[in-house]
């Protein structure tokens, strides 16, 4: 195999390793030769998880604990300096679900997705980040760091039942691309994957694997996308969204300006905005609900490209629907 393709002699972070997509992640980075360090919140799970994956040969510690916890960060890169005496990997990955409309989400149930999700994804990032960079001033130059994050296509189509999910996994994206301008320089490589995998947490959104064929949510087809920006060949991919699933991977654009509009072009006398020149220039490209019955305008700050990305792969309804997403 390709050299720049293994992880022989790496140590690896990877969180939400007790089940689906983390613990697929977590064994496919140990068969490339990582040395990883497992943390859930299910000690039971993540302890089975680390047992696997010594089973096979491979190296694995467990840490249990609550990713949203500032110690838990701490704990995870002190744990794999203290197995490994280094950390090259850090892969994010736990999350959970309370889905609800907008309108009748709890306080508690936007606060425990943004929790576990983004601030989870910052805890870990923030102690893996201060530690590449103090390894960074010491070599007197960039050093190994490769961080992989986990969004979701729900930020990307405004998933109707899911505010507190979308608006997690949006920030996500946002700390992958900020990390990766802020710490490039030390070596570190981040992006961030919007995976569809068929596991607990989209059980009901998913429904059962087929029986007599491949299944193209199997969450170990997410794996390999991993195992590669986690690896050397990925040096040159950094802040980068992918979304994955089955056999398909594909790269998002960032956000694009549509059009440009200038006060002094819509009556403005100083070239500054007033509220008739803001209706001379926004009512020809809003012209209002489309229909006789007035139905509101769809949201334009939404991608549905990655809709028809595969037919082989379901999870979604209609974009405006109240269902979840997959990743």
């Amino acid at each position: 195999m390709d050299g720049t393709l293994t992880l022989d002699g790496k140590a690896a972070i990877v969180t939400g390793a007790g089940a689906g997509l983390g613990r697929a992640e977590a064994i496919a980075l140990a068969a490339a030769g990582a040395r990883i360090v497992l943390n859930d919140l299910a000690a039971d799970d993540v302890h089975a998880v680390a047992d696997e994956i010594v089973a096979g040969g491979g190296e694995a510690v467990a840490v249990a604990g609550d990713i949203g916890e500032w110690a838990t960060g701490e704990n995870l890169v002190a744990a794999a300096l203290r197995a490994y005496e280094r950390l090259d990997i850090l892969v994010n990955n736990a999350g959970v679900l309370r889905d609800r409309m907008v309108f009748t989400m709890s306080a508690d149930e936007w606060d425990l997705v943004l929790r576990v999700h983004l601030r989870g994804h910052f805890v870990t990032t923030r102690f893996a980040t201060a530690h590449w960079r103090e390894q960074s001033k010491q070599a007197g130059g960039p050093v190994y760091g490769r961080i992989v994050n986990t969004s979701s296509e729900a930020f990307l189509l405004g998933s109707a039942g899911q505010p507190n999910y979308a608006a997690a996994k949006a920030g996500i994206a946002a700390l992958t691309v900020t990390t990766a301008r802020s710490c490039g320089r030390y070596g570190v490589r981040a992006n961030a994957i919007c995976p569809r995998a068929r596991t607990a947490m989209t059980a009901d959104l998913m429904g059962a694997p087929p029986g007599d064929a491949v299944d193209p949510l199997a969450a170990e087809h997410v794996a390999p996308l991993v195992v590669y920006l986690a690896g050397p060949a990925a040096a040159g991919i950094n802040g980068e969204v992918f979304v994955v699933h089955g056999g398909v991977a594909a790269v998002m654009d960032p956000p694009r300006i549509r059009a440009t509009v200038l006060a002094a072009e819509y009556g403005s006398a100083d070239g500054m905005w007033t509220l008739d020149s803001v209706h001379r220039a926004l009512g020809p490209l809003f012209p209002g609900p489309d229909g006789a019955d007035g139905a509101p305008p769809q949201a334009g700050f939404a991608c549905e490209d990655t809709l028809a990305l595969a037919t082989e792969t379901i999870g979604f309804g209609a974009p405006d629907s109240d269902r979840g997403t997959a990743g």
